[in-house]
């Protein structure tokens, strides 16, 4: 999918409308001579051409390029189906989505007052710029959707020999698939069985984080048996600990089950990947994947550099 850029505009205050100008250029703070430019995360706003003819057929009038203060008018997709991480690539420049939308500061805002009402926080998206260069009416940017990668590693020995079926794997990769059902963001799931050995589990995991795998969960080996050996190798191999999902996870669910709270799963990041360990029951992957939905999602979004509530 492509984007064709219909406008490059710019304005020296916030919160007034742009004007087109022939080029900008982008650099590492956004746009060159824009009011927006800056070390933040909506250094570049785009604004597509579908979105401000609807909005002109309700004003009753023309819009012109540049009036919601939008950097860039566009025309080819419906912007407000990307999601924040995907990317724009152009000859020239590469910009990564950062949100979707903004608040409107209504009668406050100069651009509200001389329209009358604003598209913008609705159907607009911000940027940062990831390549430095120029842009300008005609260019064509690449749409490349950010894609989140999961692996879904069961430890067993008994599953890895075949001895049962492996239940709890593939009920994680089920829920994954069921959470980003009918959300604009694509998903790339693996899955992959070995026994409850360290060497293998280390060696799986470091190649996982090399590939940048963006989450791993796995599920067997969080108890206090003596083939438990899930957390003893992940730990150390953290960058960071995120100790509060677990613990929290522990106590709503041990109050109901004690033996809950043998469980010794834990969470972190390795590099900028999201590690997650899980029992090896079906109950307890259905228990923690409903908590570990609620912040995941932003987890990755923060470790991008993204604040997005």
């Amino acid at each position: 999918m492509e984007l064709k850029i219909i406008s490059v505009n710019i304005s020296e205050k916030k919160g007034t409308i742009k004007k087109p100008v022939e080029e900008i250029t982008l650099n590492n703070l956004g746009v060159m001579e824009d009011a927006h430019a800056g070390h933040w995360h909506r250094q570049v706003s785009l604004l597509g051409r579908e979105s401000i003819k609807r909005f002109s057929k309700t004003a009753g009038r023309e819009i012109a390029s540049g009036e919601f203060a939008e950097n860039l008018t566009t025309e080819g997709m419906e912007l407000t189906l990307t999601s924040p991480l995907d990317r724009f690539s152009g000859d020239n420049v590469e910009l990564e989505v950062t949100q979707i939308g903004k608040a409107c500061h209504g009668s406050q805002c100069a651009i509200f007052r001389e329209v009358g009402n604003c598209v913008m926080p609705k159907e607009g998206i911000f940027a940062r710029v990831i390549r430095q260069g120029s842009i300008k009416p005609g260019d064509i940017l690449k749409y490349k959707p950010k894609v989140f990668r999961f692996h879904v590693v069961t430890i067993s020995d008994r599953a890895s020999k075949g001895v049962y079926p492996d239940r709890s794997g593939p009920r994680i990769i089920e829920i994954l698939r069921q959470h980003f059902e009918g959300k604009p963001r694509q998903t790339d799931i693996s899955h992959s069985t070995i026994p409850d050995d360290a060497s293998s589990l280390s060696v799986l995991i470091e190649k996982s984080t090399y590939d940048e795998v963006d989450v791993i969960i796995t599920t067997g080996g969080t108890g206090i048996g003596p083939r438990d050996i899930t957390v003893e190798t992940l730990r150390p191999m953290l960058d960071m600990e995120i100790p509060g999902i677990m613990e929290m996870i522990r106590v709503k669910y041990g109050m109901e089950k004690p033996s809950v709270l043998l469980s010794r799963s834990i969470a972190g990041l390795i590099g900028n990947t999201l590690v997650f360990t899980l029992p090896g029951s079906v109950r307890a992957v259905n228990e923690y994947m409903a908590e570990i939905l609620k912040t995941m999602e932003h987890a990755i979004y923060m470790r991008h550099g993204l604040d997005i509530h």
